[in-house]
C-alpha cells in the first residue's frame, strides 16, 4: 500500500466511527488497516506532518493516536518522524507446530535466511538434549526465520545425522524434511526464558543495543525417540506466546 493509498485509506475511516475522540479513531483506522493485511510489517506510515496536512487532523491528534499505538507495540518510531508498522505475532503454546505453519496460519509468508548447514559433532547440551552416544554426530542448521521478509527470530536446530545425513534434504521447512523421512514430530518438550540478545542476535534482527529475546528450546519426540532439539530466539518486540487455560 503506497504513501498516497494508506491517506486515502486512513480519509475513508476517519469519516466512520464519528462519536469517538478523533484520535481514537485515528487509531482504530490503522489497526484495521493492519488486522486486513493492507498495512504489512516493516511498512512506513506517512510522516507525522503528512497525517496532519492531508487528513486535516491536528499534530496533537496524530502524535496521541501513535503514542497509543507505540504501546500497544503495533508500530515503533525509527530515527525523525517517521514510524514503522511491528504487528506482534501470536503462537499457541498449545499445539506442536512448525514456525512456517504459525507465520501461514496468520497471513504471514514463512521464509529463512540460512547461515549455515552442517553435518559435525553435537555440542554437550546437543547429546544430552537428542540422547546420544559419544561417537554420533549431528546435522546442525542455523538461519534467520522471517515473516514476509522481516526477520524475527534466529534458530539454531540439531537433528541426529542417522535421521537426516544429508543437509540438501531441509529446505525452508525442517518439518516437512522430517515428515519426508517418516518421523514427523508428534509432541515435544519446551522451555521458555527471557535473555539478552548477543551481537549475532543483534547483527542479524537488526535489534538495538540491549534488545531482550524470547529464548525458547524444544525437543522434539517421534514416539520416544527424541528427533529434534532447537533454540529459536525470538525478538521479544514483535512476538507474543499465548495459552489457552481451562479449569
Amino acid at each position: 500500500m503506497i504513501q498516497d493509498t494508506i491517506i486515502a485509506a486512513l480519509s475513508a475511516g476517519l469519516a466512520e466511527g464519528k462519536g469517538q475522540p478523533l484520535y481514537r479513531r485515528l487509531v482504530s483506522v490503522i489497526e484495521r488497516l493492519i488486522a486486513e493485511g493492507h498495512l504489512k510489517r516493516g511498512m512506513l506510515l506517512p510522516s507525522e506532518r503528512a497525517l496532519e496536512n492531508r487528513l486535516g487532523v491536528s499534530r496533537v491528534t496524530v502524535r496521541k493516536a501513535l503514542d497509543v499505538l507505540i504501546a500497544e507495540g503495533v508500530i515503533r518510531r525509527r530515527q525523525g518522524s517517521r514510524t514503522e508498522v511491528t504487528a506482534r505475532v501470536e503462537k499457541s503454546l498449545a499445539r506442536l507446530s512448525s514456525f512456517s505453519e504459525d507465520m501461514e496460519s496468520r497471513g504471514f509468508s514463512p521464509g529463512c535466511i540460512w547461515i549455515s548447514k552442517e553435518i559435525t559433532f553435537p555440542t554437550p547440551a546437543e547429546t544430552m538434549a537428542l540422547g546420544l552416544g559419544p561417537n554420533a554426530s549431528i546435522m546442525r542448521l542455523r538461519r534467520v526465520r522471517t515473516a514476509d521478509r522481516v526477520p524475527i527470530a534466529m534458530e539454531i536446530a540439531a537433528v541426529p545425522a542417522s535421521i537426516l545425513g544429508d543437509p540438501d534434504l531441509v529446505g525452508d521447512s525442517l518439518y516437512a524434511a522430517l515428515d519426508s523421512v517418516g518421523v514427523l514430530p508428534q509432541r515435544a518438550v519446551q522451555r521458555m526464558q527471557a535473555g539478552p540478545a548477543d551481537a549475532l542476535d543483534r547483527a542479524h534482527l537488526m535489534l538495538e543495543e540491549h534488545a531482550s529475546l524470547l529464548i525458547v528450546e524444544r525437543r522434539c519426540f517421534f514416539g520416544d525417540r527424541v528427533v529434534e532439539f532447537t533454540q529459536t530466539r525470538y525478538r521479544g518486540d514483535v512476538y507474543d506466546f499465548v495459552l489457552e487455560l481451562h479449569r
